[in-house]
C-alpha cells in the first residue's frame, strides 16, 4: 500500500530531512511512527499525499509513482488519503456538521449523499449530538474526533495521523488511539507519527523509527 525506496527529502538550505528512507507498509497494516522531535517523521507523512515531493528515491502509494505524477492528478491521490493532524485544523466559523462536511462539499457529492456520510462519520467517532456545535464549544478531545471523522468520511483507503494525541491526557490519547485501530479493522491502511512511546508500546503495534532522518528502526511486538 505505501514503499518507500531510498527517499530522500533536501530542503532548498541542504538540510536532509530524510535520507535513503526504506519501508513498506501493507493494505490493511496499522503502524506507527516515532522518533525524536525533528527526527522527520512529519516530513515522511507530508510526502504520502504529496504536500512536498520527496528529493531522490520513489514514493509508492495505492499502487501510484508519486515522483513523476502530474499536478493535475494529486487531487485524485489525496481523495484516497485521510490525514488528522496534532492542531485539528478545524474551521472556527463552520458547525462541526460542515466541517466534516467539507472534503465531500470539495468533492462535489450530492446534498442526501453528505448529510448521510457526516452523520455517519459522528456516529463512528461519537458526536453525532454535536453536528450542530462550533469547534470552540468542544474539548481538545472533541475537536480531534471532529478532526478523524473528516479524515474519514469521504472512505479513503489510507489514513495518515501527525501527533494525534499530543495534546491529550492519557486516557482520551488512548482513546483516540483506539478509534484508529478500529477504522483499522475494517481494512484501513493507518500510519501514525507519534513521540508517545508508552501509548506506543500499548498499542502493540508495528513501530518505525527514525533517527536524524535515518530510518534505524522496524520492530514487531513479538506475540
Amino acid at each position: 500500500m505505501i514503499t518507500f525506496t531510498d527517499v530522500t527529502k533536501r530542503y532548498p538550505n541542504g538540510y536532509d530531512a530524510l535520507k535513503q528512507v526504506n519501508f513498506h507498509v501493507d493494505r490493511g497494516e496499522m503502524v506507527f511512527l516515532t522518533g525524536h522531535s525533528g527526527a522527520g517523521k512529519s516530513t515522511l507523512l507530508r510526502l504520502i499525499p504529496l504536500i512536498e515531493r520527496c528529493t531522490i528515491g520513489q514514493v509508492l502509494v495505492n499502487g501510484q509513482y508519486l515522483t513523476r505524477l502530474p499536478r493535475s492528478r494529486i487531487p485524485d491521490l489525496r481523495r484516497s488519503i485521510g490525514m488528522t493532524f496534532q492542531e485539528h485544523r478545524l474551521l472556527a466559523d463552520y458547525t462541526v456538521f460542515d466541517n466534516v462536511a467539507l472534503p465531500l462539499v470539495i468533492a462535489g457529492f450530492r446534498l442526501p449523499e453528505i448529510r448521510r456520510r457526516v452523520r455517519a462519520a459522528l456516529d463512528k467517532v461519537g458526536l453525532l449530538n454535536k453536528e450542530k456545535s462550533y469547534p470552540i464549544t468542544l474539548s481538545s478531545g472533541q475537536q480531534q474526533r471532529v478532526g478523524i471523522a473528516r479524515a474519514v468520511v469521504h472512505k479513503p483507503p489510507v489514513l495518515l495521523a501527525d501527533e494525534p494525541t499530543g495534546n491529550l491526557d492519557p486516557a482520551m490519547a488512548l482513546e483516540i488511539m483506539e478509534l484508529f485501530r478500529e477504522f483499522n479493522r475494517v481494512g484501513v491502511t493507518v500510519l501514525i507519527a507519534s513521540h508517545a512511546l508508552n501509548l506506543i508500546k500499548t498499542m502493540g503495534c508495528r513501530t518505525l523509527i527514525l533517527q536524524e532522518g535515518n530510518l534505524i528502526g522496524d520492530t514487531v511486538p513479538q506475540p
